[in-house]
Parts: structure tokens; C-alpha cells; sequence
């Protein structure tokens, strides 16, 4: 039985959860989720809980019990929590700003980069060399604050770029002199 797949996930106090086959729509304070799911899986609502459980131990069945229960659980802590990526611009005249629902960044090309935020995806700028994109869809976090940091990776031998504020960037040494 998969570990993460058999545990009962608790609707917390304020969180609405609709089934309407095997698409839950998940109402919270922060806003409303909906996600169909994979027909295998059985997903049963009790009382304050939600349980996710397969038809067979098929290898594909195995994993899509996990997933399921993790999807799930995503959407009740977006819900109530929401997610958050910081990012952190290093270089020398590097920098980002907000006007309206454009960033605006500047990463040493001879042009400034224009980003539209996605729908339900809000960005800040508290500093110019730092973003944080927030949002109750842990997906669209993800992919939008990958997205920014792909207009200039950081390179290993100076640490130039737009880079994750937790995230270690191994350095080169450079060209060896004489």
C-alpha cells in the first residue's frame, strides 16, 4: 500500500469540497480549485476527510494513488496557505520592476524583458534585485517562477543571473594564469 496515498487528508475548518465524478472542486479564503482526476482512482469524502483509494496493485495504480492524494492535498493547502517562490537577481545592472501586471527585468541583453503575470499568479518586487510570485496553484508558481529565472540562468563562474534564494550555485574556478 503506498505510504503517502493511504493517509486520510483532513479538510481544515472554512475549505468547501465538491465531487462531481472524479473532478473535486476545492472553495477556500484564498480562492476556488478544480481538477479532474484520473477514473481509477476512487476518491470518497467522510465527514471532515478525504480518502483516495485504487482498484489493484498495477504499477500504474501504485503510483497514481500517491500523486492523487499529494494533487489533493496541494489544492487544500492553496486554498488556505497559498505557495510562494522567491527569486534573486545577481549581476551588475540586473534588475527587475513591476508597472501594473508587467515585470519588467533587466539582465544585461540589449533589451529590457516583459513578462505578463498568468491569471491567478500575482509577482512582487519588494526589491530590485528580488521577485516573489505567489499564487494558490502550486503548479503555476512552479512554471512561472521557472519561467523567469530561464531569462538568464546563472552562470557558474561569476553567479550572474536570476536564481531560486535557496538555491546553491556550484562555482567554477576560472582560467588558470600563467
Amino acid at each position: 500500500m503506498s505510504r503517502i496515498g493511504k493517509m486520510p487528508i483532513e479538510i481544515p475548518n472554512g475549505v468547501e469540497v465538491k465531487k462531481d465524478n472524479n473532478t473535486l472542486t476545492i472553495k477556500g479564503p484564498k480562492g476556488e480549485l478544480a481538477k479532474t482526476f484520473h477514473n481509477d482512482m476512487t476518491i470518497k469524502i467522510e465527514g471532515k476527510e478525504i480518502l483516495v483509494t485504487r482498484p489493484s496493485d498495477n504499477k500504474i495504480h501504485k503510483s497514481l494513488h500517491g500523486l492523487t492524494r499529494s494533487l489533493i492535498q496541494n489544492m487544500i493547502d492553496g486554498v488556505t496557505k497559498g505557495f510562494e517562490k522567491t527569486l534573486e537577481i545577481n549581476g551588475v545592472g540586473y534588475r527587475a520592476q513591476k508597472q501594473g501586471t508587467k515585470l519588467i527585468l533587466n539582465l544585461g541583453y540589449s533589451h529590457p524583458i516583459e513578462m505578463e503575470d498568468p491569471e491567478g499568479i500575482m509577482v512582487e518586487v519588494p526589491a530590485n534585485n528580488k521577485i516573489i510570485v505567489k499564487g494558490i496553484d502550486k503548479e503555476l508558481v512552479g512554471a512561472h517562477a521557472a519561467n523567469i529565472r530561464k531569462q538568464r540562468e546563472p552562470e557558474p563562474y561569476k553567479g550572474k543571473g536570476v536564481k531560486y534564494i535557496d538555491e546553491h550555485i556550484r562555482r567554477k574556478e576560472g582560467k588558470a594564469g600563467k
